[in-house]
């Protein structure tokens, strides 16, 4: 919004140069809304027929699960099936003073907003805040092992939003570990293995989540886990016990939430359906939601070229949006499309750039219906928009021989 705000006086909105922020209102408004929705999550659940029970469970047998509840008094529930979707939680990197460290838990329930925060983490979550925070005006220093942010991620995008990053005033510390924290009288000390240090208000570790899994009593009863409390299941959401199945974080597979969602339905329709049903993993979206944000489907281009067999035909377009032109903001939107050559079928698309998102989902459509380039370049476009640059792109950008091998430890 800060940005939003600076961008408008080009459009001819006359703001005083004293724009006020109150966090505390956004973090009343922020629970209020969580309050709403967890309301209407409960009372779908009791309209549909479901029966809640408060407290912590742990299986007692392959048929039991003992509740505590919170008055501390323990029930015992039976049934045919039990299905386990507990998620995943924040972890704090083990270095000394790693408890003045805070996590994605408390972040958005800071008694005041820091004036200067140190991020460890390159993943979507750290991305996700220091846009977050800078936006609302903190000074914000990114740290991550590799040399870009977003690991996974096409590496030509991840260059695009680790350059949008610095171009919002994000600064960026590649390659770089954080060693030690100190409490100070002017704040937090940050030690780091260069041998730099820094003085920051909060230090917000994004260093990945690990299962909930650990007090459900799963190994007593059979369910095999990984070492890091992974439960190990089959295509079909099942865990080495037959009746006892888990979905979501728990298993991690594609640890988003609309696919935890997708885990659940085929484990309905398979276990009360009578239509076994295997998640399909095949052309998910996802987004990351920076600034601006970044939004994919399907293959990037060094996946493509590990999975096919052809050559890959490589289309990209960067360009400033319209909105930038007249606000004056040097940040320009890049998609891409990676193509089979042989097949012409459109194996993976991206996008960083305003409304990503929101483009990437029709887009998503279209992958999962195995559209060709072809057809993309034979669809009208919307104008003025940014989307109609997907069906535009008439200029292949590269060609890249079956068998290249990418650099990959970016």
């Amino acid at each position: 919004m800060s940005f939003d705000l600076q961008d408008s006086r080009n459009f001819g909105w006359e703001l005083s140069d004293e724009i006020g922020f109150n966090w505390k209102k956004l973090l009343h408004n922020k629970t209020q809304e969580i309050i709403r929705l967890n309301g209407i999550y409960k009372r779908l659940l009791s309209n549909a027929g479901v029966t809640m029970f408060e407290g912590e469970g742990k299986l007692i047998d392959a048929h039991s699960v003992e509740v505590t509840q919170p008055d501390g008094t323990e029930k015992q529930y039976s049934a045919k099936h039990i299905l386990i979707a507990t998620g995943s939680r924040a972890q704090l990197v083990n270095i000394p003073g790693k408890e003045l460290a805070i996590t994605s838990d408390e972040a958005l329930s800071l008694d005041e907003l820091p004036k200067r925060a140190v991020i460890l983490g390159g993943g979507y979550i750290a991305v996700e805040f220091a846009s977050i925070w800078r936006g609302m005006g903190a000074e914000v220093d990114l740290f991550y092992r590799k040399e870009l942010p977003l690991r996974g991620f096409d590496d030509e995008m991840r260059v695009v939003v680790a350059k949008n990053l610095e171009g919002r005033g994000i600064r960026l510390h590649p390659g770089t570990n954080l060693t030690e924290l100190r409490q100070s009288e002017d704040g937090i000390r940050v030690l780091t293995d260069h041998g730099d240090e820094f003085t920051t208000d909060v230090v917000l570790f994004a260093t990945g989540r690990l299962p909930n899994t650990k007090r459900l009593n799963l190994q007593a009863v059979g369910v095999e886990v990984d070492k890091t409390g992974v439960i190990k299941v089959d295509e079909y959401s099942c865990t080495t016990v037959p009746n006892i199945w888990a979905v979501g974080d728990v298993t991690n597979r594609i640890n988003l939430t609309p696919v935890a969602l997708m885990e659940g339905t085929c484990f309905s329709k398979t276990v009360f359906g009578g239509q076994p049903t295997k998640p399909d993993y095949i052309n998910v979206p996802c987004a990351v939601f920076c600034i601006p944000p970044l939004s994919v489907v399907g293959l990037n281009e060094q996946q493509a070229l590990e999975q096919t067999k052809s050559d890959i035909l490589v289309y990209t377009s960067s360009f400033n949006p319209m909105k930038n032109t007249i606000s004056g903001r040097q940040e320009k939107t890049t998609m891409k499309l990676v193509v089979d050559a042989e097949t012409d079928k459109v194996l993976g698309a991206s996008m960083c750039g305003p409304d990503a998102p929101e483009i990437m989902q029709g887009i998503a459509v279209a992958l999962k219906c195995g559209a060709t380039k072809a057809q993309f370049d034979s669809t009208v476009g919307i104008h003025p928009c940014a989307a109609e640059e997907f069906v535009t792109m008439r200029s292949i950008t590269r060609r890249v021989a079956a068998g290249t091998k990418l650099k990959t430890n970016l």
